[in-house]
């Protein structure tokens, strides 16, 4: 009985464990659907743009690595590149209540005019659905979802895991490579890259 109930723990676990291998978002797998809402409290939908090439943008304010690139006008520049690409980009603050970086509706909106940041959305995940969805777990972590919904790229905006803003005119841009590659309809040349930056802020 004791051998039989080992077994089947071990059985069990396995399948726990597959489900949650299977859950992690995967280059070249469809990426995960979503749903939530906006820092104008409008619902929006990862379907919603179907046939568009779509940016997920991990964010923080108070993180020194995200200060880095919104500091620095470079996440803008890159936003403002994409758009005329036509991607769809989405920012999401999966902050907590009572976490760094949680903020409201109406503080986000005065984030991105104070910093002169150009989303197509901001999205707000207090209960960190999206975020775990997409196994993300620093800000900035940034992903690009293809035309046909298939991930394309994931992990960090580029190669040089510091604060100092000087270092991304010397770094691979791994993600401005990959939306560019991916607008263009060529392979992106490094899919899968190491995220860096502040823990993202969950609850649990």
């Amino acid at each position: 009985m004791k051998s039989t109930l080992l077994a089947l723990c071990a059985v069990a676990s396995l399948c726990l464990m597959s489900i949650a291998a299977a859950a992690e978002p995967e280059v070249g797998k469809p990426a995960p659907d979503f749903g939530g809402t906006d820092s104008n409290g409008k619902a929006v939908h990862l379907s919603d743009f179907k046939g568009a090439e779509v940016v997920l943008e991990w964010s923080n304010d108070s993180c020194p690595y995200v200060k880095k690139w919104y500091g620095s006008g470079e996440m803008q520049k890159l936003q403002a590149e994409a758009a005329k690409l036509g991607v769809i980009w989405l920012t999401i603050i999966s902050s907590a209540p009572g976490h760094e970086g949680f903020v409201s509706g109406d503080q986000a909106n005065q984030d991105t005019s104070s910093r002169n940041a150009v989303p197509t959305h901001v999205l707000l995940d207090p209960s960190g659905t999206i975020g775990h969805l997409y196994a993300a777990k620093t800000t900035p972590h940034m992903f690009v979802i293809g035309k046909d919904g298939k991930l394309d790229y994931m992990g960090g905006a580029d190669s040089i895991p510091s604060t100092d803003p000087a270092d991304i005119a010397k770094a691979e841009p791994y993600a401005r490579e990959a939306i560019i590659a991916v607008a263009s309809g060529k392979p992106v040349a490094h899919a899968v890259t190491r995220a860096y930056g502040c823990n993202v802020k969950y609850g649990s």
